[in-house]
């Protein structure tokens, strides 16, 4: 696989509370979390969330998990960042989102909390594999506003579901098919809420791969910087005959 990432503090916020991991030697995960809470407290949460998961992925060598197992790595670190919250007042109030995908042979888990996407690029075409965790994107399914009014909702901030807030957290999990040349585009708020999908699909159709998060995050400046901007970009590149 072809991996790609840039993530940029914005041009409001003092401090980059987002994380990504890219994969590594015994792992096979891509995962973005942006934090949230008082002073540094975000960057903890966040870091604490692709740690953990990291931990959990290397453990497995690059075998075949089962959604139940993405779960419990998610909880896991749902119960690491609320206990951290509750016994260390510096970090009290803090949480993060998160999404992974952990790639096996010709599928992947993706796991997701809170308002940071996935996207998925195929044969051109670009689709969101996840669902928002988040007050103006309850108002858009539930028709009180437009997706072009969400962009710009004072509330747009506003995240119903995040690891390290309560106890338990609800956790959006799928397997999902893998096609060779697919490309998977997972970012933080930073990107979604100041690039619409079409500038997204037509940055990543004009530009070569290894440019294309500068590309994006550049984008995400153009239209403001309101936040910490995180992407990063996966590409399959052949995906193995299973012949076990």
């Amino acid at each position: 696989m072809k991996v790609v990432a840039k993530t940029h503090c914005g041009k409001v916020r003092p401090i980059n509370e987002d994380r990504y991991l890219v994969p590594e030697e015994g792992d096979s995960i891509v995962l973005v979390a942006d934090g949230m809470g008082g002073h540094k407290a975000g960057e903890v949460a966040s870091e604490t969330a692709a740690q953990t998961i990291r931990a959990c992925a290397v453990k497995m060598h690059g075998r075949e998990i089962s959604i139940k197992t993405a779960l419990k790595w998610v909880r896991q670190a749902n119960q690491i960042i609320y206990r951290m919250a509750n016994e260390k007042p510096e970090c009290m109030g803090m949480g993060t989102t998160m999404t992974f995908l952990y790639f096996m042979d010709k599928h992947a888990l993706l796991a997701h909390v809170g308002d940071s996407r996935c996207y998925r690029i195929r044969d051109g075409r670009i689709m969101q594999l996840t669902k928002d965790h988040s007050l103006v994107a309850e108002l858009v399914r539930i028709g009180e506003i437009t997706p072009e009014q969400a962009r710009n909702h004072p509330y747009r901030n506003i995240i119903t579901r995040a690891l390290g807030t309560d106890d338990y957290v609800a956790v959006d999990a799928q397997d999902i098919p893998v096609e060779e040349n697919d490309v998977y585009l997972l970012c933080s708020d930073g990107l979604s809420n100041c690039v619409s999908v079409p500038q997204i699909e037509e940055t990543l159709a004009r530009t070569p791969f290894y440019e294309a998060a500068d590309a994006l995050v550049q984008k995400a400046l153009e239209g403001g910087g309101l936040d910490n901007i995180t992407v990063l970009l996966m590409q399959v590149e052949a995906v193995e005959e299973n012949n076990g």
